[in-house]
């Protein structure tokens, strides 16, 4: 009898656990919400859910390192305001101090998720300068940021793997090589501001790879008294990385790339521009190996291109209408 009392009970509860499992959470810091923390928020979500979990996250600091793991796929953390909504943390490469790939242990944000959208959110790694230091990875597939602004300094944004991933109306902010890695990402409308005297990006595509990082109709800024800025340099040989239709500001060298001392990226590597303006944009001392695309040429940089996925192939238009 006992026995079957306990097997009913565990029937129940399983049942109940089932029914609280909801699309739609709230996290506060003052517990008004249905968790305290993101981080609890997104462990207490289904794993490889069949509809997509929506995490809001209202106004406050979260102090915390955060994670979106492999089966935290579908979900979207969207803040209150993308200024007042802000996670932080602040690893950086000596502080982590486990030898020479230290710096990939430090993002305050991890995406891991395939289809995770991040919107309305500042995401910050506040170490300073004082080396390698990543706010935001991503090491996922169809993976949309949205009026999100990414704040650091020397490494801010890591953007790895063979992925997918799209940027819109964000902020950027960096001191060195503040835009990396291998996935192949597509930047609009937004800011790109330089904090020192360095790169602004260093990709790592994957040989083969049809595009790199692509930006369009962004503004490329920096800081006051920021004269000697290059636009990229290869992390690895087959780096690509196109900006069209965009804003270059004064601080861009006029030579605007760098092989990084690898001379037979100027071979394999592919950096390119088309219709900037501005007084960085002049081409005329710009190094003989980078490319100036043509009309037609350009015409196949269009995030419905470049971001394409045989499978989902408006993924990133449903990420925009996102609430």
């Amino acid at each position: 009898m006992m026995k079957t009392f306990l097997v009913a009970f565990s029937l129940l509860i399983s049942v109940l656990n089932f029914a609280q499992d909801k699309s739609f959470y709230t996290v506060s810091k003052d517990g008004s919400g249905d968790f305290v923390t993101i981080q609890d928020a997104i462990n207490n979500t289904k794993a490889f859910p069949g509809e997509r979990i929506t995490i809001f996250i209202k106004n406050g600091i979260y102090k915390a390192k955060v994670k979106l793991h492999e089966w935290n796929s579908t979900l979207s953390l969207i803040g209150e305001s993308k200024d007042s909504t802000i996670i932080t943390y602040d690893d950086h490469f000596k502080k982590i101090g486990l030898g020479r790939n230290s710096t990939f242990f430090t993002p305050t944000l991890l995406v891991e998720g395939n289809d995770a959208i991040l919107k309305n959110l500042t995401i910050e790694n506040s170490a300073g300068d004082i080396g390698q230091a990543i706010a935001l990875t991503i090491n996922a597939n169809r993976v949309a940021i949205i009026n999100c602004k990414l704040l650091g300094n020397q490494d801010t944004l890591y953007l790895t793997g063979e992925g997918k991933q799209y940027f819109k109306n964000c902020f950027i902010e960096g001191t060195t090589d503040f835009i990396f890695g291998s996935a192949t990402a597509f930047f609009e409308n937004c800011e790109i501001l330089s904090k020192k005297d360095s790169y602004i990006t260093a990709a790592s595509t994957p040989k083969n790879t049809e595009f790199g990082f692509v930006f369009q109709q962004c503004r490329f800024t920096a800081a006051k008294d920021i004269s000697k800025v290059l636009l990229g340099r290869p992390w690895r040989i087959y780096a690509k990385t196109a900006i069209l239709n965009s804003t270059l500001e004064n601080h861009i060298l006029p030579v605007a790339w760098e092989n990084w001392a690898k001379k037979e990226a100027e071979k394999t590597s592919f950096y390119a521009e088309f219709n900037n303006s501005g007084k960085g944009s002049d081409l005329k001392n710009r190094v003989k190996w980078s490319h100036q695309l043509t009309k037609k040429e350009a015409k196949m940089y269009t995030k419905e291109n470049v971001l394409k996925d045989s499978k989902h192939p408006f993924w990133f238009k449903n990420a925009e209408n996102i609430n």
